[in-house]
């Protein structure tokens, strides 16, 4: 039996976390198990966490972070962990499950089936579709995919997605290894350091990958995602570009390839 983990970053989520969804989902399926990483969470995120975890030890474990840390480095903490155990398959998810948890099960086939590295979540305004996302965040998602794919040198629809599942493997453990130098576009990097590390052309390890179109996705009341975000990915496509495409791009490959030593 394959064996999937999959990491839930929380930050101040106990009024938003549906713990019955995720041991449903535990039920239906014995090989899958959540890693939720409390990011430092200041109301009852973490006692949640615990409860969950009470109900079903054998399928789920809690990884609590003293301070708040940010999305971008509580996932990472999370995949490391969770890279380096037994698992055939490892990825993150939206606490909100924006995404509903019956899709893990359909991107697991398509890895196995497809004998793919990577299925990522793809929210596709579609005919028959429930993908219900405000006209705002829409619209600037698509100027943000565009400079996301001519940074990363791939046709890729959707990198912000938060449902994300990987084949387990030794160029994913060092991908997670080194501290994110970007945090609300952290996707965006992660996504360029494959190339990087398994030293490949971006249309190489992209063929690798397939974008799964989700059936439904909808805006969860209470996103901390606001204005000032959009401004601050902005400045983070302008690093991402000195690390990846000026000469400094020698020494981001160094760090990658030492697990964390700043260039």
């Amino acid at each position: 039996m394959r064996k999937t983990r999959i990491v839930v970053p929380c930050y101040n989520e106990s009024q938003r976390l549906l713990p019955q969804a995720f041991l449903s989902a535990l039920h239906t399926d014995p090989s899958l198990s959540f890693l939720f990483v409390n990011d430092g969470s200041t109301d009852g995120t973490l006692q949640v966490l615990n409860s969950i975890r009470d109900e079903n030890p054998a399928q789920v474990e809690v990884i609590d972070l003293e301070s708040n840390c940010g999305k971008a480095e509580a996932v990472r903490r999370g995949m490391l962990e969770a890279s380096a155990g037994a698992f055939d398959y490892v990825g993150y998810w939206d606490a909100d499950l924006a995404t509903p948890l019956e899709v893990i099960p359909e991107f697991c086939v398509v890895l196995e089936q497809r004998q793919v590295d990577a299925v990522l979540g793809a929210r596709v305004r579609l005919l028959g579709r429930r993908i219900k996302r405000r006209a705002l965040r829409h619209y600037l998602g698509r100027i943000f995919a565009t400079f996301a794919s001519l940074l990363l040198g791939m046709n890729i629809y959707d990198t912000q997605c938060g449902a994300k599942i990987f084949r387990n493997s030794t160029a994913l453990q060092i991908v997670f290894s080194s501290p994110f130098k970007v945090s609300w576009i952290f996707d965006v990097e992660m996504l360029a350091r494959f190339p990087l590390v398994l030293e490949l052309s971006s249309a190489e390890v992209s063929d690798n990958w397939v974008e799964f179109p989700l059936q439904e996705w909808r805006d969860v009341k209470g996103s901390k995602v606001c204005g000032a975000d959009y401004l601050k990915a902005v400045a983070e496509f302008g690093t991402l570009f000195y690390y990846l495409k000026t000469p400094a791009s020698k020494a981001y490959k160094r760090y990658l390839h030492g697990w964390g030593r700043r260039p």
